[in-house]
């Protein structure tokens, strides 16, 4: 499968070269993203694809201080824009591109489509941002696991204990207690990918069934883009698969 830049990409690579798979998986805290990540992971390393994966605050230039800056819940909305848009370009040159030279199946656990929706409802400028994430990679797929507001509240409260305040929108509106903002935030953020599941195509999966279910759907779907995989991307695995750290917001 041929890649392809969202707009002018990073210069100096050669796109020809890059021969694995961009596989991303969307969805809020509590859509059971970071949960089916890993179950795919280890199914594809079970059929023999090496893997493979990247996220949100996971580059060694700027992902522990991202980290920080966000503990203090003091980031200006453009602030806030360009760190993740950092470390989405230190990812990308150091570690996706470099897997998909080597044939590896990437999984994104998260891609640019969450930063654009969280920097949307902060105000930032929708045509600003499509233009940072010009230097993005076009996904071989991409599937969003669509759960409920209320939903995903339950799931946070039941394995954190509490919610968090940026994925409440705490740093933007206030509308009453935790709560009642987490709801009012994940609403603006799912409508926001209203238009983003339209315009790049998402597999929209419902994540409110148990999480066999939802991964069985998963599986069956990248059977389908598996096929579009060159002989070469396929090979036995006789390395070290790179850590999963899972990480929120």
């Amino acid at each position: 499968m041929s890649k392809r830049w969202y707009g002018k990409g990073l210069p100096g690579f050669d796109i020809a070269q890059l021969k694995g798979l961009l596989v991303v998986i969307e969805g809020p805290d509590g859509s059971g993203r970071s949960t089916q990540s890993a179950m795919l992971r280890d199914w594809l390393e079970r059929q023999g694809y090496p893997t493979s994966e990247i996220g949100l605050k996971r580059s060694t230039l700027v992902g522990r201080e991202l980290e920080e800056a966000l503990r203090g819940n003091t980031l200006h909305p453009l602030t806030f824009a360009l760190f993740y848009a950092t470390d989405f370009a230190d990812q990308l040159e150091h570690s996706l591109i470099p897997a998909l030279r080597a044939g590896f199946v990437v999984i994104a656990d998260r891609y640019i489509y969450t930063l654009m929706a969280r920097n949307a409802v902060r105000g930032v400028d929708r045509a600003w941002i499509r233009d940072v994430y010009g230097m993005a990679l076009v996904p071989d797929a991409l599937f969003y696991l669509d759960v409920s507001p209320q939903m995903l509240a339950e799931r946070s409260l039941r394995k954190q204990g509490g919610l968090n305040y940026w994925e409440s929108g705490m740093d933007i509106y206030r509308a009453g207690d935790l709560y009642q903002s987490f709801i009012h935030y994940q609403k603006r953020i799912r409508r926001e990918f209203d238009w983003i599941i339209k315009e790049y195509k998402f597999a929209v999966i419902d994540g409110d069934r148990d999480p066999s279910a939802v991964q069985e759907e998963l599986q069956s779907k990248m059977r389908l883009v598996l096929r579009s995989l060159k002989p070469s991307g396929r090979r036995k695995i006789v390395f070290k698969s790179v850590s999963r750290r899972k990480t929120a917001l």
